[in-house]
């Protein structure tokens, strides 16, 4: 397991996992709202790789998406915006989201170098199944780079227990089927549903898609490791994305630390 995922989850807290899309609304904000991030409460920080499609994304980080690249944003500026993040800050782990197309056609080498110099410490990739993973996890040996991965409602055991092979850092539970930013999850359900879960694994697990206040993150870091909250993040943006840049970081400042105190 990553040093830094490991020394963030072995503290008994629930953990708050913050998303944003890199490069969103340009880069040099981006950088900023990272950094906001970090300073109020956000204990693990995803950020998402732009991509032209991303399919499991509802409307709201799709727009965020398209904002970076019509920003020109591409995996060198995200890698740069890591690094510059880690001149600050070698505490929080830092998560690249996203889709196994950018990775494939940035070349699997190089961009796993390339997380390993800038210090990334997780990775998820959305379309990447277990059974296709081979050659990246060749790739990542020694390299202290988790392969987070994600577990939806319709997982059953036999499922599960092919995810959770190599999985390694904490488990993304996905609490509804569908895209992201949508309906939220019926709580006695994902209740059971994790509980499943932690029956058969040591890794901690968190809960997202649809966590949108700090009454929702109260209520599921009641039975889960922690929780992630990203649409209503971008939303923000979106939103406020002619306002000053100082508006939008203080609104996002704001609005994490109303989230965190629902992990206390």
């Amino acid at each position: 397991m990553n040093t830094r995922i490991n020394k963030i989850f072995s503290k008994k807290s629930k953990k708050l996992l913050t998303f944003v899309t890199g490069g969103d609304p340009n880069l040099r904000t981006s950088r900023k709202i990272i950094d906001i991030l970090s300073n109020n409460g956000a204990d693990l920080i995803e950020i998402g790789m732009p991509f032209s499609d991303p399919m499991a994304d509802g409307p709201t980080i799709q727009l965020s998406s398209n904002r970076a690249i019509l920003q020109n944003i591409n995996l060198n500026n995200i890698f740069d915006l890591c690094k510059k993040f880690r001149q600050n800050n070698s505490v929080t782990p830092l998560i690249l989201m996203g889709y196994y197309n950018v990775i494939y056609n940035y070349g699997l080498k190089n961009f796993i170098n390339k997380c390993e110099k800038t210090n990334i410490d997780g990775l998820i990739i959305v379309d990447l199944q277990p059974e296709e993973d081979t050659q990246l996890l060749d790739l990542m040996k020694n390299k202290n780079i988790d392969l987070i991965r994600l577990i939806t409602p319709t997982t059953d055991k036999n499922r599960l227990k092919t995810i959770l092979k190599n999985a390694s850092g904490f488990l993304y539970y996905v609490t509804i089927t569908g895209i992201t930013g949508q309906q939220s999850a019926d709580i006695k359900i994902l209740k059971k549903q994790i509980k499943e879960i932690k029956k058969e694994t040591n890794l901690p697990v968190v809960a997202g898609f649809g966590i949108k206040s700090v009454s929702q993150v109260r209520e599921v870091c009641k039975f889960s490791d922690g929780v992630v909250v990203g649409s209503a993040i971008v939303k923000i943006i979106e939103k406020n994305i002619k306002s000053k840049k100082k508006h939008i970081l203080q609104l996002i400042k704001n609005f994490v630390i109303k989230l965190k105190k629902g992990t206390l």
